[in-house]
């Protein structure tokens, strides 16, 4: 398969390294905006400047420029860009012949809506879809063991990512419940700010248990809300990826919690990290969301309340945990 890989970041890198590297022999190309970060990693055969020491392998290309030509050609594309840019690609993308999937995670700041409403809206005839699941990119490019997501309504956008990336080291499981998927996607990045707030705190590892299970149960609203099925937040995609990013120290939005909780501004937080941290990004627009669709969402609203300077760590945590008591079902 002919398979392009739009975005060099540390993620897009980590794919394009792994089809790379499958065993039916995939052509891939990663495409990256700056020409000479393009030809430094073509000659140095390395991301240096996202996945230091993690090498291409022979069947990986790094091209810069007009990417026309490798789209005409593509037997699938993977947009591998934040949830920022990921509009106007759709718009670039909406005469490609091949199936198309993005690899961010978020709701759209402005619209509020996540990518595959967005791709509704400016490409609706485009194959497309989303990978997603718990996963961090340097343990993908070095093949570590790990288990992903194809989420479409459409069958020939699950199973040409099936056939990209399912091999040795990288499982991928199809989904055709992309709300469900994309819902998870977005929410976890905005819980592992508050779990690495919590953790920062030193609060306990029972905080942490329960913050994590509060937090999949306001997950879970949200995506019935939204139409999502229920198991889905109970899979990869949902429980797996929210425990990943809350836990794993690798996590950058769960390292914006821990440096809050340190006494650092945001702005310090977010220069700390050199990468972009999603769920700084999309807290308010899923609180703000939810809150049109009348989905109670404590935490998030914590989170938000906690970026925007309106709330201390230790307030945030107090204003939790001096809620009214309630049962206990997700709903």
């Amino acid at each position: 398969m002919n398979i392009v890989v739009i975005g060099a970041g540390a993620w897009g890198t980590a794919i394009a390294i792994s089809a790379a590297g499958h065993p039916a022999g995939h052509r891939v190309t990663l495409w990256a905006r700056d020409a000479a970060q393009a030809g430094a990693m073509q000659a140095a055969r390395e991301n240096a400047r996202y996945l230091r020491g993690a090498a291409f392998p022979e069947a990986l290309h790094v091209a810069s420029g007009d990417c026309a030509a490798l789209l005409a050609q593509a037997g699938l594309v993977i947009v591998a860009t934040p949830m920022a840019a990921l509009r106007t690609w759709l718009q670039a993308l909406r005469g490609v012949a091949a199936p198309v999937a993005w690899l961010c995670k978020g709701f759209e700041a402005g619209s509020g809506l996540m990518a595959h409403e967005v791709c509704a809206q400016v490409a609706p005839a485009l194959q497309a879809g989303a990978l997603s699941g718990p996963s961090f990119a340097l343990e993908v490019a070095q093949s570590r063991p790990t288990a992903l997501v194809a989420a479409s309504s459409r069958a020939a956008v699950r199973d040409a990512l099936v056939r990209a990336l399912h091999g040795p080291h990288l499982r991928v499981y199809a989904n055709d419940d992309i709300v469900g998927v994309e819902v998870g996607g977005a929410v976890k990045n905005v819980l592992a700010i508050a779990t690495g707030l919590c953790d920062g705190l030193q609060l306990g590892l029972n905080a942490r248990a329960a913050l994590i299970t509060r937090g999949l149960a306001e997950m879970s609203r949200l995506g019935a809300a939204l139409g999502a099925r229920a198991e889905t937040f109970m899979g990869l995609s949902g429980l797996g990826d929210l425990v990943l990013t809350a836990t794993g120290d690798l996590s950058r939005n769960r390292r914006v919690g821990l440096l809050l909780a340190q006494g650092r501004s945001l702005e310090q937080a977010v220069q700390s990290l050199g990468h972009v941290a999603e769920g700084v990004y999309s807290a308010r627009t899923v609180a703000e969301r939810a809150r049109r669709l009348g989905v109670e969402m404590p935490i998030a609203e914590a989170v938000v309340a906690l970026l925007d300077g309106r709330m201390r760590p230790a307030q945030a945590v107090a204003a939790l945990m001096e809620r009214e008591p309630r049962g206990e079902s997700p709903q």
